[in-house]
């Protein structure tokens, strides 16, 4: 087999993990409906809490507890995965919030623009050019956002703080050298805390789900599972298919979320929200064609 084979079907064999990651990522909403009974506190809680244990049992399966003590070991590393914890968890309660609250179009949309918003906070934080094709695509989700505020009078803010929370842990766990899964369960120890003292609080006062319905409790368990499993999924993939590829898997989710919202829960798609995500999708087009032509040119001029 010539190594440009070998690359081939390397790359179709991780694009399989990476694919089956996204697609996970992507039917989220389908699963957190579920727990629609259950108050997005209590939700979230118990999902830095069981996250935290599947990690736990990942890192030991993968014998990566050695890394976990050179991350608190170090301080920077520490702080800034605090700093990551408290964006991911704030992501993830904004949400589970949407999904009870029937606002899934809103997370599709926030989803959708996090990669224009990710590139405005590297050109912000990390001083990164901003090239002319993501100028472009940075306005059109902007005049996207402005029509559906002018028309609807209404501020997206599920989707922009969507955005936002991620685009932010993404841009913190750029810069800090640890693995996805060693930092997710460094981020969740450290949420561990408040996460144990709110539910504890829940159940002392008799409000607790988790303990008296005993579907909900398990699913409560489960979102452990559902948040780990595909970022193990996306780390196999990751590690063969080419960024080119995996950036373009990535809108597997917000379609998702999307398809979902519209065909099954029926979300009521405005006027001004078509014109929106047709802003937005436009964008998209144009930041996409200029992040594969930049690396197909680097590739080219890479000995």
């Amino acid at each position: 087999m010539t190594g440009a084979a070998a690359t081939a079907k390397g790359s179709v064999a991780g694009g399989v993990p990476a694919v089956g990651a996204f697609l996970m990522w992507g039917l989220f909403p389908a699963y957190f409906k579920l727990l629609g009974d259950v108050p997005a506190l209590e939700v979230l809680a118990h999902r830095i809490i069981w996250s935290m244990a599947f990690a736990g049992i990942l890192l030991s399966l993968r014998g990566g507890w050695q890394a976990l003590g050179a991350i608190f070991s170090d301080r920077r590393h520490l702080a800034a995965l605090a700093g990551s914890a408290i964006a991911i968890a704030c992501n993830w309660g904004v949400f589970i919030w949407a999904v009870n609250a029937d606002r899934v179009l809103d997370s599709s949309l926030g989803y959708y623009i996090t990669p224009l918003v990710s590139v405005l906070l590297a050109f912000a934080v990390l001083r990164e050019r901003l090239s002319r094709a993501q100028a472009v695509a940075v306005g059109l989700a902007a005049i996207g956002v402005a029509i559906l505020i002018g028309v609807e009078g209404i501020v997206p803010w599920v989707a922009l703080a969507l955005a936002a929370t991620f685009g932010t842990y993404g841009l913190i766990r750029k810069v800090v050298a640890v693995g996805p899964i060693a930092g997710l369960l460094v981020e969740t120890v450290l949420l561990a805390p408040v996460a144990v003292a709110y539910l504890a609080w829940l159940h002392a006062s008799g409000e607790a789900v988790f303990g008296a319905d005993v579907g909900s409790s398990a699913l409560l368990v489960s979102t452990g599972i559902v948040t780990g499993l595909p970022l193990v999924l996306f780390v196999a993939g990751a590690q063969r298919v080419r960024l080119i590829t995996l950036g373009l898997l990535q809108y597997i989710v917000p379609t998702g979320h999307f398809l979902l919202a519209v065909v099954v829960f029926g979300e009521p798609l405005t006027p001004a929200r078509i014109v929106t995500f047709i802003c937005i999708w436009a964008a998209l087009a144009v930041y996409t064609y200029d992040s594969v032509r930049n690396r197909r040119r680097s590739e080219v001029e890479t000995p």
